[in-house]
């Protein structure tokens, strides 16, 4: 497996390919809160398995952020993987702490990474979320 960083065309229409198929298509989410302002600032990121997109993350500031993985390559690490990537891009930039809205059922998995939930159950898209946060 192989990670980009979206810097042309390619990489970019890959990026929103799996964030397409994951949350509006498989989670129903509305296109237009799938896709926001802070994809025009935010880092983005492409996870390939054989040449073909299966993964995408971004980094807007300190936040992670629509974390997805297709079916496809779900259980194979494509997701901690993607993770290790947004981590280590967010140390070169310097970020000490970074933050995520994680939906809840996804939690044990940020967990196993290190990160720590807070706060309250808070409904995005009218999926239960809940804040965590991790020191680099």
């Amino acid at each position: 497996m192989e990670i980009k960083i979206a810097a042309d065309k390619k990489t970019l229409l890959d990026h929103f390919y799996v964030r397409g198929h994951v949350f509006i298509v498989e989670q129903a989410i509305n296109w237009t809160e799938e896709f926001d302002d802070w994809d025009y600032d935010a880092t983005l990121f492409v996870l390939y398995d054989q040449n073909k997109p299966v993964g995408a993350a971004r980094l807007y500031k300190n936040k992670v952020g629509r974390v997805a993985v297709l079916r496809s390559a779900r259980h194979k690490k494509a997701g901690t993987k993607l993770m290790h990537a947004v981590e280590a891009h967010a140390i070169k930039q310097g970020i000490k702490t970074l933050e995520l809205g994680a939906q809840v059922y996804i939690i044990p998995f940020y967990e196993s990474l290190g990160y720590h939930a807070y706060g309250d159950v808070y409904l995005d898209a009218n999926i239960e979320h809940r804040m965590m946060k991790k020191t680099l």
